[in-house]
Parts: C-alpha cells; sequence; structure tokens
C-alpha cells in the first residue's frame, strides 16, 4: 500500500497506462431513494470515485461492491454502505479521453465522520489493480472536529496571512 492520498487527488495506474482514479466530493448528503432502516440515527453522507482514461486505448472498468470500503473515525470502524443507493461501475468501457464516475452513499455517527478513509481497488478489463486509499474528512472547514485542529491547518495559515497583508495595505 502507498501513501494515502487525500481527497480529490488523482492516482495514476502505472500497471495501467494513461487510467487515473480520484475519490472526490467527499459531502454530508442523503440518498435519493430514501434512507436505509438500518442507518437510523446515522448521518449519511456521499462520496464519488472517478475513473478517467488518458491512454491510447479503452479499458473494461469494473468498481463494484466490495472493490470500495469506508473507514470512519479514528479506529478506522467501518461505515455503513447503503448498496441500495450507489451506483457502481459494472463492465463499463472508458474509451480515451473519457470518464465513468461511481455514487457511494454511506453513513456512520456524526462524531465520526471527521476522518473519513476510503479504500480502492479497482478491476481494469480481467486484471486487479493495487489497492489505494485516500483520506478526508466531512466538515473539516465548519468547526466539527476539535476546537484548533482545522484552525491549525495550511489552508488556515495562508488566509490568515493573506488578510494580515491585505489589513496592511489598507491602513
Amino acid at each position: 500500500m502507498y501513501e494515502p492520498n487525500v481527497v480529490g487527488d488523482w492516482q495514476e495506474y502505472e500497471e495501467h497506462a494513461g487510467l487515473r482514479v480520484r475519490v472526490h466530493r467527499l459531502e454530508a448528503a442523503e440518498p435519493p431513494r430514501g434512507r436505509d432502516d438500518a442507518a437510523e440515527g446515522l448521518t449519511y453522507f456521499c462520496v464519488r470515485v472517478t475513473i478517467e482514461n488518458r491512454g491510447a486505448r479503452h479499458s473494461t472498468i469494473h468498481l463494484e461492491d466490495g472493490q470500495i470500503d469506508v473507514r470512519i473515525g479514528p479506529d478506522g470502524e467501518s461505515a455503513f454502505i447503503d448498496w441500495r443507493n450507489s451506483q457502481f461501475i459494472e463492465g463499463f468501457d472508458v474509451y480515451p479521453l473519457r470518464r465513468a464516475t461511481a455514487v457511494l452513499y454511506a453513513a456512520g455517527p456524526e462524531a465520526a465522520l471527521s476522518q473519513v478513509d476510503v479504500q480502492i481497488q479497482l478491476r481494469v478489463d480481467d486484471d486487479w489493480a493495487d489497492r489505494r486509499l485516500w483520506a478526508g474528512g466531512i466538515g473539516l472547514l465548519d468547526g466539527a472536529v476539535q476546537p484548533g485542529a482545522a484552525r491549525e491547518g495550511l489552508a488556515c495559515q495562508v488566509s490568515n496571512f493573506l488578510r494580515d497583508q491585505a489589513e496592511e495595505g489598507t491602513a
């Protein structure tokens, strides 16, 4: 397993020239066909997985249940996956300069959603690609995590720097 990617990053597959995958749009969202009764009391979220073909030939992509694992919280507990509302990629030919996207609905305790890990094992044609991991969270910028944790992040440091620079120029 390689170093985890951050949600939103593209990951290229060396063994399948031109193919790359991205886990993105990790956000709180209600499922389109209604909540599953087994998810009572849990908070739903949605994550998208996009496969892009930048190669010269088409590839048949499989990204189905069992090839996506979602873990939440500091202990890495399994999230509830709503298979009925999720949309997978089942034997789809992705031609050059084209994309295919899977949409996964999952749920977990709201307090655990500040830390979400998504592991993907893509099947290309009849070959299994290496597993890849993306890490992210929901509510990181909303102050939903521990006080001070998001404030000390790089984005916040840059924002504070720019605000300080703007204040100096207007004085």
